[in-house]
């Protein structure tokens, strides 16, 4: 039986902590949507897609309406649309594209994600045709994001495909050059991407996944801030040590945890199909008092990005997992500290101030749960520097057996401090400095696969 304490604890969340569920993501295999022709497919997709998420957003809407938490988006994630379309042309790609845009919009959810192809060992011509796609298919779409996983702890690291995501990404913010490059914020990097992750941009529908499942992604970095000042305040600093902190937060997060777990089996329950898991993420968002940043400020240091920045994101993004872990029956996606530069407010006041620059950024990723994730940079960056970039983020991931990813923005007409802004959840931040530019170019030309450590040959 719930104690009325914990009830009002869990009120006072949701109304002065910033606690919402993020996320609730339906993934739909579209597998068994192909047919003789690309315009026949891309009838099967939509069709299939409205079958199943025609009342999504509204048991959404009614379910949160009940328990008096906000779920903030409805989203779809599909199957990996270069398995869905392979053997199609890059033209045959984009109209795949357009008849996702049409089915998330019909369905009036707030973006669909599975534009993506798994390459991380190598590419077919279809593969190549579906990466050439990328930045028409995202710039004359309206809710569509992409994902490209270019390697692994198991298959390493392609780097012909590393290449072309680095001119991808060049082209696609070109292409949306009117809107400050605002494509590439829709498109990301993968080294080990989850099947199961329910966040954008990464967000598919794996292979290994039921027909239709709900996942949820739920945040509360305001929740477990406010949680630490309390107890800061209650207990005396002087009393605390870092395993006392670690252990608060594990207490907060096993209840943020138990919020999206209720949520998401309610609206499974009403939509009749399965639950999956909840991705117990600390997703900052551009609001005052949603911040990661804000976070490793009340731990102690006086500027994010300064010594002791890293362990602090190690301490939290730990803490986080084990809290999840107990409160769920299954945790799954990413899970951990997200530090997403222009969604926090705090990240992009440290990139302001130039406390926090790209190498350090970079550190912090090696123990977070994600990795440079909306990153805007100058938008005169070379292609191949760009690509070196999301390299060396890909061999964190590959050499440590865990996800990281890269959502790089080159921001066309701007420089260093210039400030770039795209509202909503995808926040606003100054342009980070990139050091070396143009000296990389020999090293991508290389092309081939960087090969994976050895542990992956244990079995």
């Amino acid at each position: 039986m719930l104690r009325s304490d914990q009830i009002m604890a869990t009120v006072e969340m949701v109304q002065k902590e910033n606690l919402d569920v993020r996320t609730v993501t339906m993934g739909i295999n579209l597998l068994d949507c192909r047919r003789g022709t690309a315009q026949e497919t891309c009838i099967a997709v939509e069709n299939k897609i409205s079958s199943y998420a025609d009342n999504f957003v509204k048991q959404c809407d009614s379910v949160a309406m009940k328990y008096g938490i906000p779920v903030v988006n409805k989203r779809i994630s599909v199957t990996p649309a270069a398995f869905v379309g392979a053997g199609f042309d890059r033209s045959e790609f984009i109209l795949l594209a357009m008849s996702l845009d049409r089915a998330a919009r019909q369905a009036g959810v707030d973006i669909l994600g599975g534009y993506t192809a798994q390459v991380e060992k190598g590419m077919t011509k279809s593969d190549r045709a579906f990466i050439d796609s990328i930045p028409e298919a995202l710039s004359t779409t309206e809710r569509v994001c992409a994902s490209i996983n270019v390697g692994s702890s198991n298959k390493g690291i392609n780097m012909d495909a590393v290449a072309m995501v680095g001119r991808t990404i060049k082209a696609l913010a070109e292409e949306t050059a009117d809107s400050g490059g605002f494509g590439a914020a829709k498109f990301v990097v993968f080294c080990n991407q989850p099947g199961d992750n329910p966040f954008m941009a990464g967000a598919i529908h794996g292979v290994e996944e039921a027909d239709v499942v709900l996942n949820v992604g739920v945040s509360g970095p305001g929740v477990i801030a406010r949680s630490l000042e309390r107890t800061i305040e209650l207990k005396g600093k002087e009393n605390l040590k870092l395993d006392d902190i670690a252990e608060e937060i594990k207490q907060i997060t096993f209840r943020v945890t138990r919020c999206g777990e209720l949520i998401g089996r309610q609206v499974s329950k009403q939509l009749g199909v399965e639950f999956g898991v909840v991705d117990l993420s600390l997703a900052p968002t551009p609001k005052i008092g949603d911040s990661v940043g804000e976070i490793l400020k009340i731990l102690g240091v006086d500027a994010v990005g300064a010594p002791g920045s890293t362990a602090i994101v190690a301490l939290l993004n730990d803490a986080v997992k084990k809290g999840g872990i107990f409160a769920s029956k299954a945790v799954g996606g990413l899970s951990g500290a997200f530090i997403p530069v222009m969604e926090d407010a705090v990240l992009a006041e440290a990139v302001r101030d130039g406390e926090l620059n790209l190498e350090k950024l970079e550190a912090m990723t090696c123990v977070c749960s994600v990795g440079l994730d909306m990153v805007p940079i100058p938008g005169d960056i070379d292609a191949t520097t760009i690509a070196a970039i999301i390299a060396d983020e890909m061999a964190i991931g590959m050499i440590n057996n865990k996800t990281t990813a890269a959502r790089i923005i080159p921001v066309p007409g701007k420089g260093v401090g210039d400030v770039v802004s795209f509202g909503g959840l995808f926040g606003a931040s100054p342009l980070m400095e990139v050091r070396n530019v143009n000296k990389s170019g020999r090293f991508i030309a290389w092309g081939g696969r960087i090969p994976a450590p050895i542990h992956s040959f244990k079995n």
